[in-house]
Order: structure tokens, then C-alpha cells, then sequence
């Protein structure tokens, strides 16, 4: 095994807990349609979900590779920088989780990095090419592509499926949409759980533990499945709740036409490489998802909410990354204090998360204080409601008083014409 130093050390522990971070945060990625539907119980939903995790951690490298091969040049970067792209990430990702918005992990990770670099070696050690056509371009082009897929793949679904049988077409859905999900969590694991090895590499390289241009030792890979598939397992109810329920109101049938084309997307990109965000091609096909179906909405508060947060995490990673950057630079004690500050505020988000408790008990429910609530109706639906008949239990219930209505003997009682 190589050799390790302290600061070394420090690091590798530092990004498997920014991969335990980015398992329970992205849990809903594969999983909170499937719950929402009712497809899986919540608790056998996550334990799929993380042993697919960690199979897909063994299938590929490619991702790995452009994180630990190409986007900052990896001479002159000192281990304490990537310790200092993870501080920035780990925090942005507890941040998000704390108020249940799908943020990237990958873009922060991607931040963290690009933070630390530019802050200790100046903009030349961000490789440009590789930031814009394998983490910038797919960023923009993965929620779309993901959304316009699951929208003609929902219409096309409730198209061929009129005529079938009911309850015998939702079975059928509900066990498509538990296969979908199995593949969107081997596809996260796959391009997620690499994104760690990357950086892991990455510090053994410039710790002078790892030759320039290596692949990942087997040890890293396993180690950063089995922290990715822990956190996946602890689940992130919170954002599960948001993309479950809180974007928009989904079927089985949309849940398994989001779940595939987001796997799709996913499998495609990590086989070229691309560190894209599985976040941002979920949550694009499950709204593509929700305006296919026929009278079907998409919660556009919740999302306006969730698009701040894409545009946000990218430069708010970089910025804390590059402020922990510039307090290692101090020397032991420097890097100790922002270790300090990271287990500090990692516990206070913590401790303030437990006053709204959301758990896989009452990830389902919309009764807990914070949790995503409907719109309010638009103009046309308050109108069609004014002018549509009352329900059956209304309707009888009127007619059965208006009798007495009008046979009383008091002058001042209402008609029966007035009551109605």
C-alpha cells in the first residue's frame, strides 16, 4: 500500500466522508419516485439502492480519470488544496441537504476543486477545455435532455397503456419503475462514487504516493463504494420528500419513464467520461415526467428554488474552498483549524436538523413543518371549480335539507330557492 503522510491521511478520511455525504444526499436521485409511488417501502428502497451503489463503483474509471487526469493540472497541487476543495464541498452539500433542495454534489465537489486550485496556484492550473466540455456543457445539457425524454416517453406510455387493464398496468409500472430505479442507482454509482476515487487519486499523486497519470488502486475504489453506498443506505429523506413530492405528483407510469431516461443519460455520460450530475438528470426528467401526463404539473416555486441552488453551487464551493485554502496556507495549524471549523459546523447543521425531523416514518406524509406544500390554483382552476356540480355526498345532503327549508312555519326562515 503506499505510503502515507499525516495531512495525507487526513485528506483520504476527508473525501470518504465527502462520498458518505454524497450518498445520503443523492439518495433521492435513484429512489424518491419509487417511494413516492409507493413502489417500495422507504427503508428496502435505500437498501437497494446502496448495494447498486457499490456494484457500479467496480464498472468504470472514466469519470475518476478526468477528475484525477484533467481538470487541474496536477503538478503544484499540494494535498492540503484538495483538503480545501472538500471542506467547501462537504459543507455545501450538508447546507442543501438541511433545507431538502437536490442540489449537484458533483459540481460541488467540481468547485471545491476549482476553488482550492485557483487559489493556490492561480486560473492556469484549471485545465478550460476540460471544464467546459466534460462538467459545464453536460451540466446544462443533462436536465434537459433527461426532461424531454421522460415527457415523450410518459405520453408514449399513457398511449399504448389505455386500453389495458388498470390495476393490472400499475402492477406491471410499479415493478418497471423498481427495475428503472435499480439501474439509476448502479448508473450513480458508476459516475458518483468515481468522482471520489478521482480526488482520492488525485491527493496520492500529489502526495508523491501515486505516479502521475495512475488509475485508481482497488483499494480506493472499494473504499469509496462502501462510503457511498453507507450514505446512500442512512438516506437523504429530506431531498427524497422534495423530488418525491415537492417538484410534482407522479404515477407509476412517470415514475418509470423518469427513471429510465435519467439512467439512460447517466450511463451514457459516464462511459464518455463526463462528470455529470446525476441530481440534475433526475430532477429534469422527473419534471419532463410530470407535464407528460395529461393535467399533470410541475411546482414551479419548488423548482425556481432548486435552479437558484444549480447556479449557486459551482461558485459558493469554490468560495469557501478557496477561503480554507488560504487558511492551510498558515501551516499545520491552519489546516487544523479549518478541520475544526468542518467538524464544527457539520454537527451545528446536524443539531439544527433534528428540530423538523424527516425520516423514512414520514418521508410520504405532507404534514411535517417545511415540507413542500401545493401552489396555490391558478385562475383557471379556481373558475372551474366555481361553475362544476357539488360532489355526491354535497348534493345529497343539500337536497335533504331543503325540504325543511321550505315547509317551515317560521315567515323568516330562507326559501328553498335563497338556501341554494
Amino acid at each position: 500500500m503506499e505510503s502515507f503522510s499525516l495531512i495525507l491521511a487526513i485528506v483520504v478520511v476527508t473525501a470518504l466522508a465527502f462520498d458518505f455525504t454524497n450518498g445520503f444526499h443523492d439518495t433521492a436521485n435513484a429512489m424518491a419516485t419509487t417511494i413516492s409511488t409507493g413502489a417500495l417501502k422507504p427503508k428496502v428502497a435505500v437498501a437497494m439502492s446502496a448495494v447498486l451503489n457499490l456494484v457500479g463503483a467496480f464498472l468504470s474509471v472514466e469519470v475518476a480519470n478526468t477528475i484525477s487526469k484533467g481538470l487541474v493540472d496536477e503538478t503544484g497541487i499540494r494535498p492540503e488544496v484538495i483538503f480545501a476543495a472538500l471542506v467547501g464541498a462537504i459543507l455545501w452539500n450538508l447546507l442543501t441537504w438541511l433545507v431538502g433542495l437536490p442540489s449537484s454534489s458533483s459540481h460541488a465537489l467540481m468547485g471545491g476543486l476549482i476553488g482550492a486550485a485557483v487559489a493556490s496556484a492561480g486560473i492556469g492550473a484549471v485545465n478550460g477545455d476540460v471544464l467546459v466540455t466534460k462538467v459545464l456543457l453536460p451540466a446544462i445539457a443533462a436536465p434537459i435532455v433527461a426532461g424531454l425524454a421522460a415527457l415523450l416517453a410518459s405520453r408514449m406510455t399513457y398511449s399504448l397503456g389505455r386500453k389495458a387493464d388498470g390495476k393490472a398496468a400499475a402492477k406491471g409500472y410499479r415493478a418497471g419503475q423498481i427495475a428503472s430505479a435499480g439501474l439509476v442507482s448502479l448508473a450513480h454509482g458508476t459516475n458518483d462514487a468515481q468522482k471520489t476515487m478521482g480526488i482520492i487519486t488525485l491527493a496520492l499523486v500529489a502526495g508523491g504516493s501515486l505516479a502521475p497519470d495512475s488509475d485508481p488502486p482497488v483499494w480506493v475504489i472499494l473504499s469509496a463504494g462502501l462510503a457511498i453506498a453507507l450514505g446512500t443506505y442512512l438516506g437523504g429523506w429530506r431531498i427524497i420528500r422534495t423530488m418525491g413530492k415537492g417538484l410534482t405528483d407522479l404515477q407509476p407510469q412517470q415514475g418509470f419513464a423518469a427513471q429510465t431516461s435519467a439512467a439512460t443519460v447517466i450511463l451514457a455520460s459516464s462511459h464518455l467520461g463526463f462528470s455529470l450530475s446525476t441530481t440534475h438528470s433526475v430532477s429534469g426528467a422527473v419534471m419532463g415526467a410530470g407535464l407528460g401526463r395529461k393535467g399533470g404539473v410541475v411546482r414551479w416555486s419548488t423548482a425556481t428554488r432548486m435552479f437558484v441552488a444549480w447556479g449557486l453551487t459551482l461558485p459558493a464551493a469554490a468560495l469557501v474552498a478557496a477561503l480554507a485554502e488560504w487558511v492551510c496556507r498558515l501551516g499545520d495549524w491552519g489546516t487544523a483549524l479549518v478541520a475544526v471549523f468542518l467538524v464544527a459546523s457539520s454537527f451545528a447543521i446536524w443539531r439544527i436538523s433534528r428540530r423538523e425531523v424527516v425520516d423514512h416514518t414520514n418521508v410520504v406524509d405532507g404534514d411535517v413543518v417545511g415540507a413542500p406544500q401545493p401552489e396555490p390554483a391558478g385562475v383557471v382552476t379556481t373558475a372551474m371549480a366555481a361553475v362544476s356540480p357539488p360532489p355526491t355526498g354535497v348534493a345529497e345532503e343539500l337536497s335533504a335539507t331543503l325540504p325543511a327549508a321550505a315547509t317551515t312555519s317560521d315567515p323568516k326562515a330562507p326559501s328553498a330557492a335563497t338556501t341554494v
